[in-house]
């Protein structure tokens, strides 16, 4: 019995290693353009509705929550269905792999989200920027299993956040293009890095 649990062990172990040395391709395309283009109608929405996102920060900061809670869904129920096609047995330990790398800047932007809002709800003007800074952690930590030129949509998140956090302290302000332009033009850049790579056209 002893032994039948080492050699699960070990099988499980090979799996993993095989998951970690392989190419991810369940993130697809159209899910990411689709998340880019809900990014933009969010901004254009909160244009037209919100007059001063920081006099109403709940309307502000809820369509956006709400905005990556959908685009999450969008994504992970594509990611499930293409990495079962794709990866076959190895499906379990790639869909493992690939949250397991973006779940750390994930869960600490929500948790500062958390922090600013209860105890600096003076500081809620950074959180944007801080979010897209997060986005492009997540990014560059998924990036050694995605196409190479995926970096630069990391780059793209990160300097875009930097420059957000700048023209936000000028006031402080906030525009809804603050959000939808970076988040648009970065998820609609990693949809066509991923539909443009090798043997991911099929999406």
């Amino acid at each position: 019995m002893r032994d039948l649990q080492k050699a699960l062990a070990d099988i499980d172990e090979i799996r993993n290693q095989m998951a970690a040395a392989t190419a991810f391709r369940g993130f697809g395309p159209g899910a990411l353009a689709t998340t880019g283009v809900l990014a933009f109608f969010m901004a254009a929405a909160q244009q037209a509705l919100i007059g001063a996102p920081l006099a109403n920060p709940i309307a502000f900061f809820g369509g956006w929550i709400a905005t990556a809670m959908i685009s999450a869904i969008i994504i992970g129920v594509e990611m499930a269905v293409r990495t079962r096609r794709h990866h076959a047995g190895l499906a379990d330990a790639m869909l493992y792999n690939a949250v397991q790398q973006f779940l750390p800047a994930g869960a600490a932007g929500a948790l500062l989200t958390l922090a600013i809002a209860r105890v600096a709800p003076q500081a809620l003007w950074m959180l944007p920027g801080l979010w897209l800074v997060f986005v492009s952690l997540g990014v560059f930590a998924s990036a050694r299993s995605l196409p190479r030129g995926i970096h630069l949509a990391g780059v793209w998140y990160f300097v875009s956040g930097f420059v957000v956090l700048a023209l936000a302290s000028e006031g402080p302000h906030l525009s809804p293009w603050m959000m939808g332009i970076p988040f648009s033009v970065g998820q609609v850049a990693i949809a066509a890095i991923l539909y443009f790579a090798p043997g991911e056209a099929d999406g």
